[in-house]
């Protein structure tokens, strides 16, 4: 995570660390000690992992913690434990056999008989464990057979209870898990806990699920709110908090970002200023990566850092095709100066790769980021109209800490109308659009700087060819009309001559 990102202060000053990456920075400094929270979600979503990452932290602190699982055996956590590479030693485990025996008397006998008998002495046999243990941290697993077994919602509300009070009295952080299989929303637990951590998934026709992590309730403290990113891979749960862009300003430096090219700096009025998003769209092919390839080069010569992510290219074509241009990527990147990072829409989410380019321009202080392409971003987004919200935040981000965004967008078709799956133009400091055009037999490359605000550019359109050099702009196309069409006509002066 970024570490200038300033916490989010209270009034709590014991905090009890979640061991979850991201979560602590989401509930504002970790969970306040000695409570009682919720912790929800189908199951599926990382309940049991993310509570076994909260009492693996405790045995770490070298506190006493308390596991018990009403619905699951000892073997079925070590196998979980074991699929992170994590031991359970240091964890006091209750699991549903030693209940049953202790509840019914008999081992034969089912745990779940609608008994209120079976309640009391379930609840007997977990207060002296815990009075007996007196644990700083305790995870129950889980509500929902706590739930049948009560039958009623008083006696089950009061059971809650009961259970809070015991561990108020022994100071224990514990967390209740619910797998809502009875109950979309258990009201009578969300009044009596003191926060509340709901887990959901979001299934997408193509790629990994998507999972978001929200605090619903957090009494008399400050936390994140909204939904933010998570993932579960080896190691356990890792959260992305939701990006706030005005929690990370840093002075910076006033300079402009050219091209090397001085036709191409000429058409842009000098380059990209620091601190500003430029977008370059047009169709496939018309040149968009390429002369965000310059701008990349020439910042790397004028010793600024750059980070570029390729959605949809790969990375080995990228420096192939940099090199034909005489652009040395590769040894720019040997020398730490570029990172090229390989994107799979279909396996990252965009609070994931949001916090990656954090982590990386405030670690490594790379001062201009491409992201080629935007297409590629859509493709992550398991709705699109979230899209220009994450944008927004993380060019805001990038534009306070003074680097160069370059967005590439690709739009449908070759010449004549042209579509493309977002608009973000309107959250682009500089447009630069190229087309195809017919001109004498030939098909030709046409590149405009559309819209400025950080400062004059040329208005004209100009060709634009590709060499072992890089890229040549031409001079205005003055002697035509309709060049954005595809099919522009002739209106004077001399034809240009044709390509040798």
């Amino acid at each position: 995570m970024d570490k200038t990102t300033p916490s989010i202060s209270d009034s709590f000053d014991d905090r009890c660390a979640t061991g979850v990456l991201g979560l602590d920075d989401i509930l504002g400094g970790g969970l306040p000690s000695g409570r009682l929270y919720l912790v929800e979600g189908t199951p599926g979503v990382g309940k049991t992992t993310l509570a076994l990452q909260f009492l693996l932290e405790g045995v770490q602190a070298g506190e006493t913690c308390l596991y018990v699982t009403l619905s699951e055996t000892k073997q079925e956590l070590d196998v979980v434990a074991g699929s992170h590479g994590w031991s359970l030693d240091g964890i006091r485990i209750i699991e549903l056999s030693q209940i049953e025996q202790a509840v019914s008397g008999k081992a034969e006998n089912t745990l779940f008989q609608p008994s209120e008998v079976e309640l009391s002495k379930l609840s007997t046999l977990l207060t002296a464990e815990i009075e007996h243990a007196r644990p700083t941290r305790m995870v129950l697993d889980s509500l929902s057979e706590m739930r049948l077994l009560a039958q009623n919602p008083l006696r089950y509300r009061r059971q809650v209870l009961k259970f809070k009070q015991v561990l108020s009295t022994q100071n224990c952080t514990a967390l209740f898990l619910d797998d809502n299989t009875t109950s979309q929303t258990d009201v009578q637990v969300h009044s009596i806990v003191h926060g509340v951590v709901k887990l959901k998934v979001s299934e997408v026709k193509f790629g990994i699920y998507r999972r978001f992590m929200s605090v619903s309730k957090l009494r008399g403290t400050k936390f994140r709110e909204g939904n933010h990113d998570y993932v579960i891979r080896r190691g356990g749960v890792v959260a992305f908090p939701r990006l706030v862009a005005s929690e990370h300003f840093s002075p910076f430096r006033e300079e402009l970002f050219p091209s090397g090219n001085p036709e191409l700096d000429l058409l842009t009025g000098g380059g990209f200023h620091a601190g500003t998003s430029n977008l370059m769209m047009g169709p496939a092919g018309s040149g968009k990566s390429t002369v965000a390839s310059m701008f990349v080069h020439s910042a790397l010569k004028a010793g600024h850092k750059a980070l570029y992510y390729a959605f949809d290219e790969n990375i080995h074509t990228l420096v192939k095709r940099a090199m034909e241009m005489s652009l040395d990527f590769e040894r720019y990147e040997s020398e730490g100066m570029l990172s090229l990072n390989q994107i799979n829409p279909a396996e990252i989410a965009p609070g994931e790769l949001a916090t990656r380019i954090i982590d990386q321009v405030s670690g490594n202080g790379a001062r201009m980021v491409v992201l080629d392409s935007l297409n590629g971003y859509v493709n992550s987004m398991p709705q699109d109209d979230l899209l220009h919200l994450h944008l927004h935040e993380l060019l805001s981000y990038l534009s306070q800490r003074g680097v160069v965004t370059i967005m590439i967008l690709a739009q449908h078709g070759l010449v004549g109308p042209m579509g493309a799956p977002v608009d973000v133009s309107y959250l682009a400091d500089t447009v630069l659009l190229m087309r195809f055009f017919e001109a004498r037999g030939a098909v030709k490359k046409a590149i405009s700087v559309m819209k400025k605000r950080s400062g004059p550019h040329e208005t004209t359109l100009r060709e634009l060819q590709m060499t072992t050099r890089g890229v040549a702009v031409g001079r205005p196309l003055d002697e035509f009309e309709g060049v954005l069409t595809g099919v522009p006509r002739f209106v004077g002066g001399s034809a240009p001559a044709r390509d040798p």
